[in-house]
């Protein structure tokens, strides 16, 4: 079993908070496997009698008939489960003194489920924990649907420190880590072969289908020609209208902006996509265009390009950048102007990220074989005046040390392994 600590303990904080808990994410990254295996282990070993935990698959077809309802009679009517024999269900497991946990996976299947969930809210003895895929539950702001007592806990696919634990990451595994990304399936898979497959699987019949069916796209095309840009791009400023350019310049295609914006949204809405504004660090105030477009697992990135851009520099960028998301981070595009010879320049800082009172500045460089190049990427850091740490991480093997400015100079393997290691002083 991989241990997603994380995660879990994310659930256990949750105990007692008044809320549904709403585990979101990218489909197929383990939320049924987090919330039904790992926490449900949880709960029993620290004493939680079994017939306190209800569990409730609503794509099971053995859960079902446990209801009177069917699974293949459901799928070809297309019709939701009945909320009502669902809740006579539950209401013979429950009493109204002492605590039960109710864990429900795919629970957007069932009719008026924000209604019957918040029903069992008030009854003041139920810790609720959902899972979704498909529906509103592909969309961030489900939390919406609980009347603001809503908890979510997104799930991101497998860092570098989970997929580690596997022994066939032991040699080589991040090489292998940033060509196929986290997806649990991809990582438990015992050959290169079968991760390719997988991974063309879920993006063609996964992944775009529920976008298309979700959202009734009717140009097909055009959403996977701008997923193709997406994932050549990554990394790299753009927005609606730079895209609507590429298209018209290289795809030889008009597309309008409003087009490009709303399937963004689609994109973003599925979890595939996730994006960084840029903060203006000596405004201190946002910037609302361009952007950074980042995917939410780099392998489904380098499917859709068939791996023919396998380029480490802007993979090491997004990887970071998930990470930081993982670890809890708000993840922002850093952006400062400096005169040069008279001459207005603005300079970028790949990331600013802020957790409380606590903020770094990070610079991803795949190498720094000089000290020319590394007086390249700490020019913007020479700008800053705070005294917040500067951190510039590399993609080799390196002992982290402080430069003679005061910077962090740190391997990608070590930062994806440490999780405390931008705190740690050196």
């Amino acid at each position: 079993m991989i241990k997603r600590d994380v995660y879990l303990n994310r659930l256990i904080s949750g105990i007692g908070n008044d809320s549904v808990k709403v585990v979101t994410g990218l489909r197929r990254v383990g939320k049924s496997y987090l919330l039904n295996k790992i926490f449900y282990e949880y709960l029993l070993d620290n004493d939680v009698k079994k017939e306190r935990i209800i569990k409730f698959a609503f794509d099971s077809a053995e859960d079902l008939n446990t209801i009177g309802e069917d699974l293949v009679e459901l799928e070809k009517a297309k019709r939701p489960v009945d909320y009502k024999k669902f809740m006579k269900f539950v209401s013979g497991k429950i009493s109204k003194r002492g605590r039960y946990f109710l864990l429900l996976d795919e629970v957007q299947r069932m009719d008026s489920f924000e209604f019957v969930l918040n029903g069992y809210l008030a009854k003041g003895n139920l810790e609720i924990y959902v899972t979704g895929s498909n529906s509103k539950f592909l969309s961030s702001d489900v939390i919406t649907e609980f009347r603001g007592r809503g908890d979510e806990i997104h799930v991101l696919p497998l860092s570098y420190s989970e997929i580690s634990q596997l022994k066939s990451y032991k040699n080589n595994g991040l090489e292998k880590y940033m060509v196929f990304g986290g997806l649990p399936r991809v990582a438990l898979a015992d050959s290169d072969e079968r991760r390719i497959n997988y991974l063309k699987e879920q993006m063609e019949r996964t992944y775009l289908k529920d976008v298309i069916e979700r959202n009734k796209v009717r140009n097909k095309t055009e959403l996977g020609e701008l997923l193709n840009i997406l994932a050549s791009g990554i990394a790299s400023l753009t927005n609606p209208r730079k895209l609507a350019n590429t298209f018209s310049s290289v795809k030889n295609i008009n597309m309008a902006e409003s087009t490009i914006s709303k399937y963004l949204g689609y994109l973003k809405e599925a979890f595939i996509i996730n994006s960084a504004e840029r903060f203006d660090v000596k405004g201190k105030k946002y910037i609302s265009t361009p952007y950074k477009i980042f995917f939410e697992d780099i392998g489904l990135r380098n499917v859709r390009l068939n791996f023919r851009q396998v380029e480490y520099t802007h993979i090491m960028e997004n990887i970071i950048f998930n990470e930081l998301r993982y670890r809890g981070y708000a993840v922002d595009v850093g952006s400062l102007e400096t005169v040069d010879q008279n001459k207005r320049k603005q300079l970028e800082i790949d990331f600013v990220v802020n957790k409380g009172s606590s903020r770094y500045y990070i610079q991803s460089a795949y190498d720094i074989p000089d000290a020319q190049k590394l007086q390249q990427e700490t020019r913007a850091f020479d700008q800053i005046k705070d005294s917040f740490k500067k951190i510039i991480i590399v993609n080799r093997n390196l002992i982290p040390h402080m430069t003679d400015k005061g910077y962090l100079l740190i391997s990608l393997e070590n930062f994806l392994l440490d999780k405390d290691c931008l705190e740690k002083n050196y």
